[in-house]
């Protein structure tokens, strides 16, 4: 997949098998048998909706889209009272809200198939129904942005709209800029690829077709897309997989959706060949894993079908937001982007960045590109702590969720990688997650971590030699504890050779391609492997994890970890570099290294 008729062949493969799959004249879609947050009726209207993401675009780049039918007798019935596909009232933080977002890209992108042939009387009941998102609240995040778009193609349309609806979205969106690109998605300080997928996926949309309307509002967001683009460019590695990370995962291709929403709005926030090389290598990335299930339709899942991994809110059709990152397909041959010739990923740097906005720590180096944080109090999604209290994120090494419980005799269970967890009684086991203070501090990603009165850990993380992190834990705790520490999980569908350096406190593993290891630069924990269950790693569905375990005592300890991923290729020689990070990491911490490698 090099070009652009080869991404709209990938586009009507991922479409075709939804679109054959809507009954005659209808207007919902049942999938098959999945709960979510929401009802049936929403459910349905997700699935038929979502689509439209990358069918709308087909259309409006000029390609052959017999499908536009099915969806343009779907929107008459589904926003019909009369019809039996009815898609019903909208109510507060309606998930219709959500995928009226869908139809009002449509309507933007190629109203000669999904509006024009309406007729008029459809298109006053249609355009009702949507207007039905300006007197009811939206959630107060992201969804604010399926408000502005209503408004947006309503207003092109030659419709009714409300300018104040749209102006008090903004204004409200406005406040969750946390600088240099960044937002945070809503009241709380949830920082993840809603960023790049949702506000300036959106807010591009918006500078580029309603500039004339907004044109301040056009130039500060697409100011602050070049912001942003600086660091989330390192998010991708050179073989176009992206950093997994958070919630929602399942929206696949939609990680790079920035790239093609840049692309759209005609802004240059890198180069052209950069930007169409980040873009299409992860697309390509994507269309090499195995995203379908038997029919053509995208599964839930990352890598693969996983069940796992969802979300509450992921209805059988959620999936198919990936189809977001098909914007280019809008844009005609002769647009920048389409006749750029793509970097070539050897040319693609390594490059170490902060981003003290975000508190995230970010690499792109040989085989991978990492991300290290002070963890997110994200309690109201499922598997938070595997999807933000982790320590470090890999493009090649994944994250792993938790398939049952976290008894210390099942660590298998849960699965944990990356991250700590701690137990007062050998029974029960506390899991760092919903950190509620993190931010950079002393230049590494910091937080501190106290799910009660009892006990508090702060961690320091901060890169080292090449392939290696260091992590600082000062633990406070008033009871004694057994605490468990763990590294990358690695894919063992070949086998992962664990190499014994033949000392306490190491572990290795090692596949055809990458190692994961662990170092206790204390010297006081035992090393050990974990063969996870199946399918809790989001990318691989056979996993092993080292991990450290031992024992401390109540008061104050000091650890420090030594913790690597890289390719087996770049190991060599890195190691001694780590003893050198472990001294210079004391130093800046004002600790004693011979303290911090005698704690107990």
């Amino acid at each position: 997949m090099s070009d652009r008729d080869d991404l709209a062949a990938w586009a009507g493969a991922l479409i075709r098998p939804v679109a054959a799959l809507v009954p005659e004249g209808g207007a919902r879609l049942r999938l098959g048998v999945w709960g979510a947050d929401y009802d049936a009726v929403p459910a349905e209207m997700e699935a038929f909706v979502r689509p439209l993401w990358g069918l709308a675009p087909l259309v409006a780049g000029g390609f052959d889209a017999p499908e536009a039918g099915t969806f343009l007798r779907g929107i008459a019935a589904g926003t019909d009272p009369a019809h039996p596909d009815y898609w019903g009232e909208v109510g507060p933080s309606d998930q219709r809200m959500v995928e009226m977002a869908g139809i009002a890209m449509a309507w933007l992108l190629a109203p000669q198939a999904f509006w024009e042939p309406l007729g008029l009387e459809a298109q006053t009941r249609a355009a009702a129904w949507m207007r039905q998102i300006n007197d009811q609240p939206p959630s107060d995040n992201n969804w604010l942005y399926f408000r502005v778009l209503v408004n947006l193609a309503l207003a092109r349309l030659g419709e009714d709209w409300s300018r104040p609806a749209v102006e008090a979205a903004l204004d409200r969106l406005d406040t969750f800029y946390l600088g240099e690109g960044w937002y945070r998605d809503g009241e709380k300080r949830q920082i993840d690829y809603y960023v790049p997928m949702a506000f300036h996926f959106y807010g591009l949309v918006l500078a580029q077709l309603g500039g004339d309307q907004f044109p301040e509002r056009a130039r500060v967001l697409r100011s602050r897309a070049r912001a942003f683009a600086e660091s989330f460019q390192v998010f991708f590695a050179s073989d176009g997989a992206a950093i997994p990370f958070g919630r929602s995962m399942t929206y696949r291709m939609a990680q790079s959706a920035f790239w093609a929403a840049c692309a759209f709005a005609g802004e240059e926030v890198l180069p052209w060949p950069r930007i169409k090389g980040l873009l299409m290598r992860n697309l390509r990335w994507w269309a090499g894993q195995p995203i379908t299930d038997r029919d053509g339709v995208l599964s839930i899942g990352y890598a693969y079908p996983n069940p796992l991994m969802s979300e509450g809110y992921n209805g059988i059709g959620a999936p198919n937001w990936a189809l977001k990152a098909f914007l280019v397909l809008a844009l005609g041959r002769d647009h920048p982007f389409w006749r750029a010739e793509e970097e070539p990923p050897e040319d693609l740097p390594e490059v170490q960045t902060a981003v003290p906005a975000a508190g995230f720590l970010l690499r792109r180096a040989r085989g991978h590109a990492i991300l290290l944080t002070g963890g997110q109090d994200a309690r109201a999604f499922r598997g938070c702590d595997a999807k933000y209290g982790g320590f470090a994120y890999s493009s090649a090494f994944g994250f792993s969720v938790p398939s049952d419980a976290t008894a210390p005799e099942r660590p298998e269970m849960s699965a944990m990688d990356s991250g700590l967890a701690v137990s007062r009684d050998g029974l029960a086991w506390l899991r760092r997650g919903r950190v509620t203070d993190a931010r950079l501090r002393d230049g590494m990603a910091w937080g501190r971590w106290a799910p009660d009165g009892r006990l508090e850990v702060e961690t320091w993380c901060d890169f080292a030699g090449e392939g290696w992190h260091l992590r600082l834990h000062r633990i406070r705790s008033a009871d004694p504890l057994e605490i468990a520490e763990s590294g990358f999980a690695i894919d063992r569908t070949s086998m992962v050779e664990p190499a014994d350096p033949d000392e306490s406190g190491v572990v290795f593993l090692r596949n055809a391609s990458l190692v994961s290891g662990l170092r206790d630069m204390n010297g006081v924990r035992e090393a050990e492997v974990i063969r996870a269950a199946p399918n809790t790693n989001i990318l691989h569905p056979r996993t092993a994890i080292p991990r450290l375990v031992g024992r401390l005592p109540a008061g104050e300890s000091l650890l420090v970890t030594g913790a690597l991923g890289c390719p087996v290729g770049a190991w060599s020689g890195a190691e001694p570099q780590i003893s050198e990070a472990f001294l210079q990491l004391c130093a800046r911490m004002g600790a004693d290294p011979r303290r911090v490698a005698s704690a107990s």
